[in-house]
């Protein structure tokens, strides 16, 4: 997936400013694909230069934030996007390749970094399943809200994997002082 994608995919969810953007992105998509603030306010400058969005005119006074909105021809660019093949992104995790070298070098201290690893994906997990009681407390009706359901769930598993994996890889690693 590229950053272009995934704001164009925002601005048609809803137009917004590069600061509202920036804060949705941290609420949703950048769960999943990462981006700085200056990344974003970047590429929002780009894809304006492209013609796929525009600004719109910034109300007036001081300290009013321009708006952007998607444009028709950056709505094609998106469905062409979606409509695109792509074969899955193998998995590249600099933590499977220390476990194999623990593997073959015994112990070298690696259970600290899974425990932190696992502290910090119950948190991510702890967090999804909030927003899913928030967010879709009863099924979805709409399918929209169903994608964005699968979406979360998908988030959801995957944190869900992580951390059978840590507690599997400490049990492996030997005793810890976790409960």
């Amino acid at each position: 997936m590229s950053l272009p994608h995934a704001l164009l995919t925002s601005l048609a969810e809803r137009p917004g400013s590069g600061s509202e953007l920036a804060s949705r992105f941290d609420r949703s998509i950048g769960y999943f694909w990462h981006a700085t603030h200056q990344q974003i306010y970047r590429e929002l400058g780009r894809l304006e230069e492209a013609g796929w969005i525009e600004s719109l005119p910034a109300e007036s006074g001081r300290g009013r934030k321009r708006a952007y909105r998607i444009l028709p021809a950056g709505k094609k660019e998106l469905r062409r996007w979606i409509a695109e093949s792509e074969n899955p992104t193998p998995l590249r995790d600099e933590l499977m390749v220390r476990l194999r070298a623990e593997a073959v070098l015994g112990p070298a201290g690696l259970e600290a970094e899974i425990e932190r690893r696992l502290a910090l994906h119950q948190e991510k997990l702890d967090l999804y399943r909030e927003i899913e009681a928030r967010d879709f407390p009863e099924d979805p009706a709409s399918r929209t809200a169903r994608l964005q359901h699968l979406v979360l769930k998908a988030g959801i598993a995957q944190e869900q994997f992580w951390v059978e994996f840590s507690r599997e890889a400490l049990d492996i690693l030997g005793p810890s002082k976790r409960k």
